[in-house]
């Protein structure tokens, strides 16, 4: 037995457990079905592009990830043998990495032959839902802006990143993004409970028009509308995505403005159930199968007051307990970044950090203040098993973020503290790209606060972006700007003014260290350098002359 075996059947047992204890218990029409393998597959590992993008691949082979029969898709002859059994029964998600599919059957008494299927492992109950008797394709609502404009919120006074300085200055994520990293050609993925008006705000539309919205998935089955409000009017994926991806100057400016996005609905807000991680662990998947960078995900679960037979108690809360923590581990050593909220429970009884931010290998947020005090709210670590969470926190107290209808609000808790690691998280990875997932994660960790004496608040403290870009750099402050060099940025050449009127040999490097251009410097005090040939990005050039000790300058292509 595999060891993901064996924590399904800790799974089944636990809540065989409590459904039996639970007096509150709902009567399940939602059904997680472990698959015991994945034998005659019509995937194969020799042929990926039938299951991940040419972006996925490529980030595995740079990282030396193996592609597996874990990355193969639920065997869809398995999916069809379990639809045939029941034309009410519909197929709700499918989960690759935990060989699951989660299903809506109302009639319990199809259970059974279910279960008799001989590549069915086990099966658990995760939700009470009531949806309609087909699942068609649903489409999300737009609004319209209304009357007010941003900048009746804000003055031009405010500089160049509006109310977004100060969340993003507490790691000098501005002085990364003046370094020329501002998350270009990076992909992120947000991860949350609703994007309603995404594609109607004023505050999207650059991102939309410069093609960088590369659109959204729905996860929602289709809910029985005499019983649920829309899930398509939530904007808590709105709000989120703004502290990342908001791009006006003066008015409101975030943390990764120049990356690209996706956004994948997988939480229903008016319900706590526990199909909830089983939409969550598609959409990592998802998140993963496309190639993302760094996903986003402002979403926790303790305890379902709606599905009261999956509590546990914090004994579970280990990371191995729960799919989708488990799915978050692997997405991460799948050269992902995940950033997940802890949670908003700091005041409440329950006190502690949420599913999946005890996950390994991710960045758990906490929330602080401007004043770098913690907020009270703020979920406290660490983990059952004695891991510290939070990994770090941010501004989560009065974060600029906007909503729909183009107006700025100041909300709080650790899902706006989430965003803000996420987007700077993405132009450092941006900026060393020689770093694998887990190796920037924990450098972030290093460039922390507190990170030689970590608590249960802010785990290991406030991280520095730029200087953790700076340091990893490995090049002494005091070698740059001993040359003047304009324009920086620039397009297609540079200008080295030196006091010294002696020939000099150029070289420039990429941030790999790889030498990628040697020129002279003839004699005289200017000398221009063509790089229209090279690549977007940052370099580091260095003037070698005879009588002067060795110069080093930044240059920044865009």
């Amino acid at each position: 037995m595999t060891p993901f075996m064996k924590i399904k059947k800790i799974i089944t047992l636990s809540l065989i457990l409590l459904i039996a204890l639970t007096s509150r218990a709902q009567t399940p029409t939602c059904y997680r079905i472990y698959l015991s393998d994945k034998d005659n597959s019509p995937y194969s590992i020799n042929n990926p592009i039938e299951y991940l993008s040419q972006r996925a691949i490529d980030k595995r082979a740079r990282f030396n990830i193996p592609i597996t029969e874990q990355d193969f898709p639920v065997n869809p002859n398995y999916i069809g043998q379990i639809k045939q059994i029941d034309y009410k029964i519909q197929i709700l998600t499918t989960s690759k990495w935990m060989n699951s599919v989660t299903i809506y059957c109302p009639d319990n008494e199809k259970l059974s032959i279910i279960e008799a299927l001989d590549f069915v492992d086990s099966l658990i109950p995760v939700a009470a839902y009531r949806l309609n008797s087909n699942n068609n394709s649903k489409k999300i609502a737009k609004i319209d802006s209304d009357s007010r404009n941003d900048s009746d919120f804000l003055s031009d006074s405010l500089g160049f990143y509006g109310l977004g300085k100060a969340q993003i200055a507490i790691h000098n994520g501005d002085k990364l993004h003046e370094a020329g990293f501002r998350g270009e050609g990076m992909l992120i993925v947000v991860i949350d409970g609703g994007f309603f008006g995404v594609e109607s705000c004023d505050f999207y539309k650059k991102l939309i028009e410069e093609g960088r919205f590369l659109g959204m998935y729905d996860l929602m089955p289709n809910f029985d509308t005499s019983y649920y409000p829309s899930p398509y009017t939530q904007a808590h994926g709105t709000a989120v995505a703004s502290v990342i991806a908001a791009n006006k100057e003066n008015i409101f400016v975030g943390t990764a403005p120049e990356a690209s996005y996706v956004f994948i609905q997988s939480e229903y807000s008016p319900s706590e159930e526990l199909i909830e991680e089983d939409f969550w662990a598609r959409a990592a998947e998802i998140a993963d199968s496309i190639g993302a960078d760094v996903v986003n995900s402002s979403l926790g679960y303790t305890l379902y007051p709606d599905f009261p037979q999956a509590n546990t108690d914090y004994s579970t809360f280990d990371g191995l307990h729960s799919i989708a923590s488990l799915s978050a581990t692997i997405l991460a050593n799948k050269g992902v970044i995940p950033c997940i909220a802890v949670g908003n429970d700091g005041l409440n009884d329950w006190f502690h950090i949420g599913k999946p931010s005890d996950a390994f290998d991710v960045i758990s947020v906490g929330a602080c203040t401007y004043d770098s005090i913690i907020a009270g709210f703020s979920s406290r670590g660490y983990t059952f098993d004695g891991r510290v969470k939070p990994d770090v926190v941010s501004v989560g107290f009065s974060t600029t973020c906007y909503r729909p209808g183009n107006s700025i609000i100041q909300a709080n808790g650790t899902s706006f503290a989430t965003p803000v690691i996420a987007g700077l998280c993405a132009c450092l990875w941006q900026a060393l790209p020689q770093y694998s997932s887990i190796e920037l994660m924990q450098k972030i960790r290093e460039y922390s606060s507190q990170y030689l004496t970590p608590d249960i608040e802010f785990g290991y403290g406030i991280p520095d972006f730029y200087y953790a870009y700076f340091d990893l750099l490995s090049i002494p402050n005091h070698s740059f700007n001993s040359a003047n060099i304009f324009p920086n940025p620039c397009k297609d050449y540079f200008v080295i003014e030196d006091e010294n009127s002696e020939k000099s040999v150029i070289k420039l490097y990429n941030i790999q260290g790889k030498n990628i251009l040697t020129t002279t410097k003839e004699y005289g005090n200017k000398t221009q350098i063509n790089i229209q040939n090279l690549p977007n990005g940052l370099y580091i050039g260095e003037i070698l002359t005879k009588s002067y000790p060795k110069k080093y300058f930044r240059i920044i292509k865009r």
